[in-house]
């Protein structure tokens, strides 16, 4: 049977556009790609990088605080939102643009519109015509959830923070995650009176219990205000602003408020289901190792398969997909090591690898810990303190998980990253000469550790008896 293209992928988003430049460009396919909004998908228009910038942004009255302590006569004077909103814009229509000629030079045919599967190796458009394809990939990406209560409709979602037209004086973020977290952060360093409320006693379920507490304990130093164990169970318009009722019997009025309850797959009117494609419970497209659905010709990377939800993992899904659909050289992607970051401020969250919990619930295992005041914050008059942990097998002694809380633990946790990928054993740590004065040596220098756990022990979350046990 004769086709159109040799693939065609519906998404322009981080993996879509990988997948489809290297199957083009590297192995000669014939590809074309249809995408219903803006090139680059959720991370560069609506996620990771218009975020990084405002937490950039976010910064400067904190650094200025800091100067002054150094000595400096500094004061950041107003924030101007919409000169910075205004060129956010424009630096997103730059990087778009790159991502767009970038299909296009690689030979990929771009088709501006929204997509649908009518048969296994049958694509209709938006304008009604139909176009045929070998295979088929999915990367449509996830897409914000509401939490279903009554009136959240009236509370803007993460995509909507970057096309504000003013910023809110009094704000309520709703949720737990490294979303809600790190736009906590954001919104209370450009001047808000920031609120969080989560349903748990900390935020960032799922991580490290050190970690989360640290985490926890930072946004009230920063000044967010905490409603932790309990629920909004409605929101009702109060003039220009919105007033929230929770379940501990209490309301309160707010300029704005934010959802961060999660994200899921954007799976629907898709056609999957009339394609035969198996969903999970979420929504989610199930595949196997090597992306594949239970239909032999259609494919999905990303976070439309709720695998693990991050960009790179994306490219990575993508970017395989292509070298083993179309280069002649198979291999998948090991989703149980991948280094993560949750950029709050001033210190933000690095991890790679199993937490404690995790880790000492089928082995025995040694943990190394140090918390300390860094030089730098210390002496500008902080009291928050940085965590560097390193979980190890007690047996094998690799490394099975490494968590920094500490400034620019992105960019520590991300070398951290290629030490425990190789399989690094604590020794091996042991053995590498530390850089003084660092933060990051505190790695390499921990020699005994602070307890051992295990299926048969009973692990405190209490911090302060956790890393400085009797």
């Amino acid at each position: 049977m004769s086709f159109d293209f040799d693939l065609l992928v519906i998404g322009g988003g981080s993996g879509g556009v990988r997948a489809a430049r290297i199957a083009a460009s590297q192995h000669g396919a014939r590809v074309a790609l249809a995408e219903e909004s803006r090139m680059g998908g959720t991370c560069v228009i609506r996620g990771c990088v218009p975020k990084k910038l405002m937490i950039f942004a976010s910064e400067a009255p904190a650094a200025a605080a800091e100067a002054r302590e150094y000595g400096w006569q500094a004061e950041t004077g107003a924030f101007d939102w919409p000169m910075f909103r205004g060129k956010l814009h424009t630096e997103l229509s730059r990087l778009e643009g790159i991502y767009t000629s970038g299909l296009l030079a690689a030979g990929v045919e771009v088709f501006h519109q929204r997509a649908r599967i009518v048969d296994p190796h049958m694509v209709e458009l938006a304008d009604g015509t139909r176009r045929t394809a070998a295979h088929i990939l999915v990367a449509v990406g996830g897409r914000p959830s509401r939490p279903g209560i009554p009136g959240d409709d009236l509370a803007m979602i993460s995509d909507d923070l970057f096309d504000m037209e003013r910023l809110p004086g009094k704000v309520l973020v709703m949720g737990g995650g490294f979303i809600a977290t790190e736009f906590a952060t954001i919104l209370k360093g450009l001047g808000c009176d920031t609120t969080l409320t989560h349903r748990r006693g900390r935020v960032l379920r799922g991580f490290d219990e050190d970690a989360r507490a640290l985490v926890t304990h930072q946004l009230e130093h920063i000044g967010v205000s905490l409603r932790l164990d309990v629920n909004v169970t409605a929101m009702e318009r109060d003039g220009g602003g919105i007033r929230c009722h929770f379940d501990d019997g209490s309301a309160e009025r707010f300029d704005a408020v934010m959802l961060a309850t999660g994200r899921h797959p954007n799976t629907e009117g898709l056609g999957l289901e009339a394609a035969g494609v198996k969903l999970g419970k979420g929504g989610e497209i199930v595949v196997d190792q090597w992306s594949q659905t239970n239909i032999p010709s259609i494919f999905a990377v990303g976070d439309v398969t709720d695998r693990v939800n991050l960009t790179p993992v994306a490219i990575r899904e993508g970017h395989a997909f292509a070298d083993t659909m179309f280069g002649g050289h198979p291999r998948h992607v090991d989703h149980s090591l991948v280094a993560s970051a949750v950029y709050t401020r001033p210190f933000e969250l690095g991890t790679i690898g199993l937490t404690e919990e995790d880790a000492c619930a089928s082995r025995e295992v040694e943990i190394y810990a140090a918390t300390f005041r860094p030089m730098r914050s210390l002496f500008a008059g902080s009291d928050l303190r940085a965590l560097m942990k390193l979980i190890v097998c007690a047996e094998t002694r690799k490394v099975l998980g490494c968590h920094i809380f500490a400034p620019e633990a992105g960019e520590m946790i991300q070398l951290a990253a290629v030490a425990v990928t190789m399989g690094a054993t604590k020794e091996d740590f042991d053995l590498t000469v530390a850089v003084h004065p660092t933060l990051a040596e505190e790695l390499v220098t921990m020699r005994m550790p602070v307890r051992r756990s295990g299926p048969e022990h009973h692990r405190s979350h209490d911090l302060d008896r956790a890393l400085h046990p009797a």
